[in-house]
């Protein structure tokens, strides 16, 4: 039985990656060097990857002002950003049939807090669990666990969505029933391993995930 719908963040509650992606191509479109998109497409989904976005400007660049730019240019388009399609008449009909709401994100509090409380989703989830709260980030299933150790259910109680590769290797490492919904920067990410695939959670309705989820869950006679 169902009892925890678990979302991750960025990606897919808010498309946050694609906006970064862009503002470290558009850093370097205006300093007319040449961006690699499949290098930054690489990292979507991870943590503790050693990564380098300005490799191309070479050694000498000044990163910090890089940096500062890139952090300028991602918040005015994250403005921009909307909830993705079908996210709140999930969490709707999560909160009608009683389930626990959770968020497990492999980025820090400081980030995914902030942005919840900007989208006016704070006070829709019971429960918060971010990279900075366990040791080990995605695809390691560490915060997955912390989610259902803190709800005392086990992984066959739940279900995650997730938009990228590490995120769903992790919910299933935790035992958990993956929906991914990849967005623009995860579309090309593998994801054989997951028990169902959407282009968008507006495609499925919660009833019918549901129905979908029991009817694989449930022994055929």
């Amino acid at each position: 039985m169902i009892e925890a719908l678990v979302f991750d963040f960025d990606g897919l509650i808010l498309d946050t990656e694609t906006p970064i992606i862009q503002a470290w191509e558009e850093v370097h479109q205006r300093a007319g060097v040449t961006y690699s998109r499949a290098h930054a497409l690489s990292v979507v989904g991870h943590v503790d990857m050693e990564f380098d976005p300005w490799l191309a400007f070479g050694p000498a660049a000044d990163r910090v002002k890089l940096d500062g730019e890139h952090k300028s240019l991602t918040r005015e388009i994250l403005q921009r950003q909307q909830i993705l399609p079908g996210i709140q008449d999930y969490l709707d009909g999560a909160r009608e049939r009683g389930f626990q709401l959770a968020i497990a994100s492999n980025s820090p509090h400081v980030w995914v807090d902030r942005h919840l409380k900007r989208l006016g989703l704070w006070d829709r989830f019971h429960l918060v669990r971010c990279r900075d709260d366990v040791e080990r980030g995605k695809p390691e299933p560490d915060v997955y666990q912390a989610v259902l150790t803190t709800f005392n259910l086990q992984g066959q109680n739940a279900i995650a969505f997730e938009d990228s590769y590490p995120g769903s290797i992790a919910a299933k490492r935790a035992g958990l029933w993956c929906v991914t919904v990849p967005n623009p920067s995860t579309h090309h990410h593998a994801f054989d391993h997951a028990d169902l695939r959407l282009g968008s959670l507006a495609e499925v309705s919660l009833e019918a995930l549901l129905a979908r989820f029991n009817a694989e869950a449930t022994p055929a006679s």
